[in-house]
C-alpha cells in the first residue's frame, strides 16, 4: 500500500503545485520556482512509488466510498498503469523545469500563474486517469484533464488563432467525452457495475459495441484520423512545453483508454484487431504525408504525433488479432511494441517540441521558410534536435527503432498463420509501416535541413543563440534517454512483459521478448555506431586544432555558389520545394492549394507563388458544415437575448419535456 500512497501523494502534489504562485506577486519568479519545486517533489514520489509496484505480485488497490450517488473512489496500479505512470511522472517534470527559462513568470504576468496552475492539474489528472478503477472516477479525472489542458494550451488567449484552436479542442474533446459516457453507461448495463474489472459472459454484440465506442471516444483524445481535428491547431498554438506534454503524454491517455477497455474482455472478435490495424495504418500514412507538407514547425510536429499514434494503434491491432487467433507471440510482440512505442514517442516527441520552443524563442516565429543556418548559432539545439529527428525516424541506435523492430517482427509472424485475414493484414501493415518510416525520414530531413543548414533566410535569425541551461538541461536528459533506451532496449523488457500478461489475462502464456525477439544485436550495433560517431567527432576536433596550430585554419565562407557572382539566401531550396515531389505523390489525399502565377512578356512584373495544404477534415468538412448550418438557421439568434430569466425558462421547458419523454418510455 505504501507504493499506492506514494503515487497518490505524488499526483496530488503535482496537481496542487500551481497554488503557491497564486499567493505571490504575479511578476515574481519566486512563485514559479516554488511551483516547479513542488512539482518535482511530486514527480519523484510518484516515480518511486511506481517503481515499487513493478516488483509486487498483487497490484496495490484502494476502494473507498464517496458522496456521489454512483461509483466509488477505486484506484489501483497494475503493470499496464505503471507503464503510463512512468511517462506521466517524467516528461511533465522536465517540461516544468524547461518553463523556468521559456515562460518566465516575470515576463508573463497576465498568464504565468494560470499556466502553472493548469499545467499542474493536467499532470495530476492524467495520473488519476491511469489509476482509476471506477468509471465515474475515471470520467471525473478525464474532465479535469480536458479542462486543464484547455486552459494551459490557451495561455495566450489574446491571440485569435489561440482562441480558435482552443474552442475547436474544447468542442472535440467533449464530443469524445459524450461518447465515453455512452460507453460506460452500456458497460454499467451489461455488467451491473461501474467497476473497471474483467467481465465474462457479455453478449458478442454488446462487447463489440462497447469496444467500438471506446475506440471512437478515446480516439478523439489520441488524435486518430479523422477524429484529430483539434490536434494540429492546439499543439501549434500552445506554449512549447505544454505542447510537449500534450503530444508526448496526453495523447497517450487515449491509447491507455483503448488498452484498458480492451483488456477487460476475456474474448475478442477478429474484427477488433483488423479495425485497429486499418485505422492505425490510415492515420499513420496520411498524417506523415501532411507533416511533410507543412511549413509551420509545430504543425509538422503535431501531424507527426498523429502518425506515431497510428503506429501504436497498429501494434494494438496486432495484439488483439493475436488474442482472436490464439497466437501468444503476436500478443506479446504487438502489445509490447505498442507500449514500448508509447514510452519512446513520449521521449523523442517531447524532445522535439522542446527543441522547437528553443528555436521559436530565438527567431520569434514558427515558419521554417524564414529560418536557416541556425546550426552555427545554436549548435547545442541542433545536436539535440537531430537526436530527436533520428529517433522519430526509427533510425538506429535510437529508441524509435527498438520499438518499431518489435512491431515488424510481429507483422511478419502473422504470415505463419493459416488465416487469410491475418496474412493480408500483416502484409499491408508491414508495407505501411515501412512507408511511414520513409516519409518520416524525409520529413525530418526537410525540417533539419531547412532550419539548421544553409544560410539565414531572414533577419530574424541574426541574433539567435542557444537557450539558457534550464531549457537545455531537460532536452539533454530526453536525448540521453533516447540513446540509452535505443542501445539497451532489454532494460524495458521486464516491465513490458508484465504489462502484456496483465492485459492479456493469461492468453499471452509465458513467452519472453528475449525468446522471440533477441535484442543483444541491437546493443552491439548501437554501441558501435555511437563509438564511431564519437571517434569521428574527436578526429574532426583534433584536426581543426592541428590546422590552427599550423597556421592553416580552415577558411569559412558561404555554400558553393554554382558560379553566381552574388549568391543570396533566396537561391536555396525552400522546404516546400524540397518536399514537392513527395507531396505530389499524395496530392489525392493532401489536395494542396496553390496560387498560380504567370510570367508574361520580356519584363514581367513581380509575382508571388504560394501553396498551402488545408486539413482534410477540419478545413474541408467540419468548418464548411458549421458555416452552412449557420446560414441555414438565420433566426437562431432570436433565442439568444442575453436575459437570464429566458435561459431559465429554456431549462424548465427542456426539463418538462424530458420528464414527459421519460414517463412515456416507462409506460411503454
Amino acid at each position: 500500500m505504501l507504493s499506492l500512497w506514494l503515487i497518490l501523494g505524488g499526483l496530488s502534489m503535482m496537481a496542487l503545485s500551481g497554488l503557491p504562485a497564486c499567493l505571490i506577486a504575479r511578476n515574481s519568479n519566486t512563485g514559479q520556482g516554488l511551483t516547479v519545486a513542488l512539482f518535482l517533489s511530486g514527480s519523484a514520489a510518484g516515480l518511486f512509488g511506481t517503481a515499487r509496484t513493478l516488483g509486487l505480485a498483487t497490484p496495490p488497490s484502494l476502494n473507498l466510498p464517496w458522496g456521489l450517488p454512483w461509483g466509488s473512489l477505486a484506484v489501483s496500479v497494475d503493470p499496464v498503469s505503471a507503464i503510463f505512470l512512468m511517462l506521466i511522472f517524467t516528461v511533465p517534470a522536465l517540461a516544468s523545469v524547461y518553463g523556468l527559462g521559456y515562460w518566465k513568470q516575470s515576463e508573463h504576468e497576465k498568464n504565468g500563474r494560470r499556466l502553472g496552475l493548469s499545467f499542474g492539474l493536467l499532470a495530476g489528472s492524467m495520473a488519476l486517469v491511469v489509476v482509476a478503477r471506477d468509471a465515474v472516477l475515471f470520467l471525473v479525472a478525464w474532465e479535469i484533464m480536458a479542462l486543464s489542458a484547455y486552459f494551459a494550451a490557451t495561455a495566450e488567449d489574446d491571440k485569435y488563432e489561440v482562441r480558435r484552436a482552443g474552442w475547436i479542442y474544447l468542442i472535440a474533446t467533449h464530443i469524445g467525452t459524450l461518447v465515453l459516457i455512452a460507453m460506460f453507461a452500456l458497460w454499467r448495463r451489461a455488467t451491473g457495475s461501474f467497476a473497471l474489472e474483467a467481465a465474462t459472459g457479455l453478449p458478442t454484440r454488446t462487447a463489440g459495441l462497447i469496444f467500438a465506442l471506446s475506440v471512437a471516444g478515446f480516439g478523439f483524445k489520441a488524435g486518430l484520423m479523422p477524429l484529430h481535428v483539434w490536434l494540429p491547431g492546439a499543439h501549434a498554438n500552445a506554449p512549447s512545453h505544454v505542447s510537449a506534454v500534450m503530444s508526448g503524454v496526453m495523447l497517450k491517455m487515449g491509447i491507455y483508454g483503448i488498452v484498458r477497455m480492451s483488456g477487460l474482455f476475456v474474448e475478442c472478435a477478429p474484427w477488433w484487431g483488423a479495425a485497429l490495424l486499418v485505422v492505425g495504418a490510415l492515420s499513420g500514412i496520411i498524417a506523415i504525408a501532411f507533416a511533410l507538407a507543412q511549413r509551420d514547425l509545430k504543425r509538422a510536429l503535431a501531424y507527426s504525433s498523429i502518425e506515431n499514434v497510428g503506429v501504436i494503434t497498429m501494434g494494438l491491432g496486432l495484439a488483439l488479432l493475436g488474442r482472436a487467433l490464439g497466437r501468444p507471440e503476436l500478443i506479446l510482440l504487438g502489445m509490447a511494441g505498442a507500449l514500448f512505442h508509447v514510452w519512446n514517442h513520449g521521449l523523442f516527441k517531447s524532445l522535439l517540441f522542446l527543441g522547437s520552443g528553443a528555436i521559436i524563442h530565438a527567431v520569434r516565429g514558427r515558419d521554417i521558410e524564414r529560418m536557416g543556418g541556425l546550426a552555427k548559432k545554436m549548435p547545442a539545439t541542433a545536436i539535440l534536435f537531430v537526436v530527436g529527428a533520428m529517433a522519430i525516424s526509427a533510425l538506429p541506435p535510437l529508441n524509435g527503432f527498438a520499438s518499431e523492430w518489435l512491431l515488424y517482427l510481429g507483422f511478419f509472424k502473422t504470415l505463419e498463420s493459416s488465416s487469410v485475414t491475418g496474412i493480408s493484414l500483416a502484409a499491408i501493415a508491414a508495407v505501411v509501416l515501412a512507408m511511414i518510416g520513409t516519409l518520416a525520414t524525409a520529413t525530418f530531413v526537410k525540417l533539419f535541413g531547412i532550419i539548421f543548414l544553409g544560410s539565414a533566410r531572414s533577419g530574424e535569425t541574426e541574433h539567435a543563440h542557444d537557450p539558457v541551461a534550464s531549457m537545455t538541461f531537460p532536452m539533454g536528459i530526453l536525448a540521453a534517454s533516447c540513446v540509452l533506451v535505443g542501445i539497451f532496449p532489454m532494460l524495458a523488457s521486464p516491465a513490458l512483459e508484465a504489462a502484456v500478461r496483465a492485459w492479456a489475462q493469461g492468453s499471452a502464456g509465458t513467452l519472453a521478448i528475449a525468446g522471440i525477439a533477441p535484442q543483444a544485436w541491437i546493443s552491439a550495433v548501437g554501441a558501435g555506431l555511437v563509438a564511431a560517431t564519437a571517434a569521428l567527432a574527436l578526429f574532426g576536433a583534433s584536426d581543426s586544432r592541428r590546422r590552427a596550430r599550423a597556421g592553416n585554419a580552415q577558411r569559412r565562407g558561404p555554400t558553393w555558389d554554382c558560379g553566381y557572382a552574388q549568391p543570396s539566401a533566396r537561391m536555396q531550396y525552400t522546404g516546400s520545394s524540397l518536399a514537392q515531389t513527395l507531396v505530389g505523390l499524395f496530392s489525392f489525399a493532401l489536395r494542396p492549394k496553390t496560387t498560380p502565377t504567370r510570367a508574361i512578356g520580356h519584363f514581367p512584373e513581380t509575382a508571388e507563388f504560394e501553396s498551402a495544404v488545408p486539413d482534410p477534415v477540419l478545413d474541408r468538412i467540419v468548418e464548411p458544415a458549421f458555416e452552412a448550418a449557420n446560414r441555414a438557421l438565420p433566426k437562431i439568434h432570436v433565442f439568444q437575448q442575453g436575459q437570464t430569466h429566458l435561459y431559465i425558462l429554456y431549462v424548465l421547458i427542456v426539463t418538462i419535456a424530458l420528464f414527459i419523454f421519460g414517463g412515456l418510455g416507462a409506460g411503454l
